[in-house]
């Protein structure tokens, strides 16, 4: 039975809307999250600065398009542990080229590289924006975003007579949007991207950059009693904002463990970078903290040993065109509450003392929970929960929220879930 969607699920799903909009590239996630924590009384740190850790400290670290942030109780000693919720700020889509101002037939166009596993039809016939990083000459970065600048426009009907039973678009020539009219050896993408990252952003300055596609379109309620939220992004940012909310609101004074919030960048593309959960980065400020708070090695061994790591992800609700697909049996539903995804195989990290953990927290919060399992015959992807796991040896549970859409450019959510699961987060953080 879906869950009622309440005037508080309208409200944080109307959030999460301005979230994505602020949010269009890892980087923007990044900054938006940092933004939102320092506005909360979060101190930011630089990495490259001694760092002082102290009982009741709030503080926040980005690196690049991931971001860490960390409440420590007053209380808090050498050995204690960590409560971890870890998500991330990529999705899938498209990603900028070198000399990416191309043109053809009159037309300019964007070199575009597929990142991650998009469902490439999804990108057609939608006003798209391009975000992310700008690196200048003295080695600073900023960030850019455009409104609503390249189009993906699909063959007409009249074109392809049998598009409706083939569609199968080449990855390399029919991927390239539009974003004007003219000749490519006259026109400059990067000047686009200089202006929109402010007029003191001089295009012949950029040396580098890191940008990707966005959906144009803003999130939206709608569906019979509001059931559905549709937005880009989703796959990740509903669970880094709902892991948001919850460290904004969380209250450290008698707390057993350090609540963290740990977004990473690139899931999509297998997590292996430095600001992946497969890179050294929450590896790294947990031991900072750590030794902040005077822990020798068996100290810190201990904690580790105490700590929890809630990886969120989106995970398949059942698609009603397509039920075959699903387990007969279990088969989560959007609006039904959030996930608790298991997999024999360790694509996910729950096991039975995570499922039994999950399922208390959620009690805690009043919130009801799903399971996910696949179907034997169509097996499942995987997370950034396992890679945690073997880094950290932090026990770990996969969870998340059902969607459909997984991977489009717009996907789809119930709208109670959302919420659902902003408060399991911060009945976990809360322990």
């Amino acid at each position: 039975m879906s869950a009622p969607v309440t005037a508080a699920a309208l409200a944080h799903a109307d959030d999460l809307a301005g979230f994505v909009a602020a949010a269009p590239s890892s980087f923007h996630a990044a900054a938006e999250v940092a933004r939102r924590l320092t506005d909360a009384g979060f101190e930011p740190l630089d990495e490259t600065e001694a760092w002082r850790v102290t009982p009741g400290d709030r503080r926040l670290v980005v690196r690049d398009g991931a971001v860490i942030a960390w409440v420590v109780p007053g209380g808090a000693t050498a050995d204690t542990p960590f409560h971890i919720f870890g998500a991330h700020s990529d999705s899938p889509g498209f990603k900028l080229k070198p000399q990416p101002t191309t043109g053809r037939a009159g037309w300019l166009q964007a070199g575009v590289e597929i990142y991650g596993g998009p469902l490439l039809n999804s990108w057609l016939d939608r006003e798209l924006r391009l975000a992310g990083r700008l690196v200048l000459d003295d080695g600073s970065s900023v960030l850019t975003a455009t409104g609503p600048l390249l189009r993906l426009p699909q063959l007409a009907i009249h074109l392809d007579r049998e598009a409706n039973d083939h569609l199968a678009l080449h990855k390399q020539t029919q991927t390239q949007p539009v974003w004007g009219l003219g000749n490519a050896a006259s026109a400059d993408l990067l000047a686009e991207l200089a202006a929109a990252a402010g007029p003191d952003v001089d295009p012949a300055r950029i040396r580098g950059y890191d940008i990707v596609t966005a959906d144009a379109a803003h999130g939206a309620v709608f569906g019979k009693d509001d059931a559905f939220f549709a937005s880009g992004r989703l796959d990740d940012l509903a669970s880094v904002h709902a892991g948001l909310v919850a460290l904004e609101a969380h209250e450290h004074a008698d707390a057993s463990h350090i609540a963290m919030l740990a977004v990473f960048d690139h899931e999509e593309v297998g997590s292996g970078t430095r600001t992946g959960a497969a890179g050294p980065f929450l590896a790294d400020v947990i031991e900072r903290i750590q030794l902040g708070l005077g822990a020798d090695r068996e100290q810190q061994l201990r904690a580790l040993a105490a700590s929890w790591c809630v990886s969120s992800d989106v995970g398949h609700s059942v698609h009603p065109n397509y039920v075959e697909k699903h387990d007969p049996v279990v088969q989560p539903l959007l609006g039904s509450g959030p996930i608790l995804k298991i997999n024999a195989n360790q694509r996910y990290a729950t096991d039975a003392a995570g499922a039994a953990a999950w399922h208390g927290w959620c009690e805690a919060a009043g919130v009801t929970s799903q399971e996910f399992v696949s179907n034997n015959a169509v097996p499942c992807g995987s997370t950034i929960g396992p890679i945690t796991a073997t880094r950290l040896g932090i026990r770990t549970v996969d969870v998340g929220i059902p969607i459909l859409s997984m991977h489009s450019a717009r996907e789809l959510v119930g709208t109670a879930d959302l919420l659902a699961l902003s408060r399991a987060a911060a009945a976990f953080f809360a322990g």
